[in-house]
């Protein structure tokens, strides 16, 4: 937890070296977190109102030194993105946004976690460029990108039961040909 701590307190002097919060309020902002049932502090500072998001993905891009990307509203290519699996990018925190040239762009809730590029390069072999975004926002746009609508069609099911339909109405007609 001790890396916990020390992400907790750079974001915070970070957010009151920005003017995004006094130092008297950060020390309450702290103390509040470690009482609350919740286990990011990024997600914390927004349920509770204390940032804006913007200040908040400007304090991140500070603390890990890459560029921030909001995630939110923005599409992504959805064949890049079924390059890799559900679970990998939900538990990594992770969303490729794009590739260029031999560079593949991720947004990462973590850009600086340990294996991460290289866990990345498994799935595609670039070169990995990191930038930094939303931990909820990566989730919810990942998972919206792979979990189906409920009125979404399934074109390859729709295939399926047209072929079976065709492979009757052939085995059909097959058996009337017999008979005559």
């Amino acid at each position: 937890m001790a890396s916990q701590e020390q992400f907790i307190r750079s974001l915070v002097e970070i957010l009151v070296e920005n003017k995004a919060l006094t130092h008297e309020r950060a020390v309450e902002i702290e103390q509040a977190f470690h009482e609350s049932p919740s286990d990011n502090f990024d997600a914390f500072l927004l349920e509770e109102g204390i940032v804006e998001r913007d200040d908040l993905l400007r304090a991140l891009s500070q603390h890990y030194n890459v560029p921030s990307f909001d995630v939110v509203g923005n599409f992504f290519d959805e064949q890049l993105l079924r390059n890799f699996p559900k679970d990998f990018l939900l538990r990594n925190n992770v969303i490729p946004l794009q590739t260029d040239a031999n560079m593949l762009i991720v947004v990462a809730a973590e850009p600086e976690r340990s294996g991460l590029e290289s866990a990345l390069r498994e799935y595609e072999n670039y070169d990995v460029d990191f930038f930094v975004g939303l931990r909820r926002d990566i989730e919810d746009a990942v998972k919206e990108y792979y979990d189906k609508a409920p009125t979404e069609v399934d074109e390859d099911q729709d295939l399926r039961e047209e072929h079976n339909r065709e492979e009757e109405l052939r085995r059909e007609i097959e058996g009337e040909d017999e008979e005559d």
